[in-house]
């Protein structure tokens, strides 16, 4: 029975045991705190962000959207051709441009604005506008402009660095150069401004010569001193005085020669500023019936045409005007100098000429004054004897 209670006691002992070791062995259950947090595998997509749509930006002419402009010409119903700089359409044909944008606007050679018979047409669509000339003639040569047009409330304005222009040849074998009314085109040389003589063409493949009409010869084009231009013509950029006198221009294309309009080049030398009169009077102080000499003076460059006109106070009476201009060669510091002179002339001086005497100078840079007082005495008044001034008797 001792035996029996010992073998109890160790059997109970072995299964404490093992059951404290198998608890070990189990994994310990994590409270929901504990969980580790739940990651997301790479593939998954982030939630999408709600869209909002853009507002649309306000055309303006700081930001000119809508105004990108493009020139394009209608060759047949659905086949259109982007246009260069330059394009060659033959005399009789219709030409038709579009230039998208809406609004648009157009500018012509000024042949075409003077049209009066509908050859012309201009046509604003939703997207573009339409430039059609119909029956067209060599006289349409010239450059034509689409401008997009800002528009704010009624106020509408071209933008101008948005522009796209085109340079139409209307090419005709009759016509070499593009016609004018005008047999004789004068035309002013100055000193200090490039001259054109436009004898422009119809074809640019004509090959254009430049003609002296006395003594005849042909005028040297070395592309520095004077060049040409199918489009402008001939450039003289520094006239001189060699260069007056009656030109014209040559133009050549297979077997057809034509001469243009001839130009009559007058030489001015253009002065480099305004004149600066100076004004002098024979006296400051006229007695009546004598006589008066205002001189206007102006020194200055050669060759220059000086204007005068003058303001004086016998104008107001109707006072006629005399004067005696003058221009000679003066030296002045060792140079050549010009002197231009108006004098103004008033007989037998009344007391209406008293006042201002003004003299206005003129050339073609611009004009400027000088003024002199001039004071009338009369002589009855003057030569008056004065009265001599009573004593009082002594008092006694």
């Amino acid at each position: 029975m001792k035996c029996r209670n010992v073998l109890f006691s160790l059997l109970f002992t072995l299964l404490i045991i093992h059951f404290g070791m198998c608890q070990k062995d189990e994994p310990e259950v994590k409270s929901k705190a504990e969980k580790k947090p739940n990651v997301k595998p790479k593939h998954a997509k982030a939630p999408r962000k709600p869209v909002t749509a853009k507002p649309k930006e306000k055309s303006t002419p700081e930001n000119p959207k809508e105004e990108q402009t493009s020139l394009t010409r209608v060759l047949q119903k659905g086949k259109f051709r982007k246009v260069g700089e330059t394009l060659t359409v033959g005399a009789a044909e219709t030409l038709e441009l579009r230039c998208k944008g809406n609004p648009v606007q157009w500018t012509v050679p000024e042949y075409l604005q003077e049209d009066h018979e509908g050859r012309l047409r201009m046509v604003q669509h939703e997207r573009y506008g339409t430039l059609i000339v119909a029956n067209s003639t060599a006289a349409d040569t010239g450059e034509y402009t689409c401008f997009p047009v800002y528009c704010e409330e009624k106020d509408c304005r071209k933008i101008y660095d948005k522009a796209v222009k085109v340079y139409i040849f209307f090419s005709d074998p009759q016509e070499l150069f593009v016609p004018s009314s005008d047999y004789y085109e004068v035309l002013q040389l100055r000193t200090n401004w490039p001259a054109i003589l436009p004898c422009r063409v119809t074809s640019p493949l004509a090959t254009v010569t430049l003609h002296r009409e006395f003594s005849p010869a042909e005028v040297e084009v070395d592309g520095r001193e004077i060049s040409f231009n199918v489009q402008k013509g001939f450039t003289i950029h520094r006239p001189q005085q060699h260069h007056s006198g009656s030109l014209y221009c040559v133009a050549s294309l297979g077997n057809l020669r034509q001469s243009s309009t001839k130009y009559m080049l007058i030489y001015v030398n253009y002065p480099a500023a305004p004149p600066s009169p100076a004004l002098q009077a024979s006296s400051e102080s006229v007695a009546v019936g004598q006589n008066l000499q205002v001189s206007c003076t102006v020194i200055g460059e050669q060759d220059v045409l000086v204007e005068f006109t003058w303001e004086y106070p016998g104008h107001k009476i109707g006072r006629p005007l005399y004067t005696q201009d003058s221009v000679q060669t003066v030296q002045l510091d060792g140079q050549n100098r010009q002197r231009t002179q108006s004098v103004l002339l008033v007989d037998e001086i009344r007391e209406v000429d008293q006042g201002i005497y003004t003299c206005t100078a003129q050339n073609l840079q611009g004009s400027r004054s000088a003024s002199t007082s001039v004071k009338v005495q009369n002589t009855q008044t003057s030569n008056r004897p004065k009265k001599a001034h009573q004593r009082r008797p002594a008092e006694p």
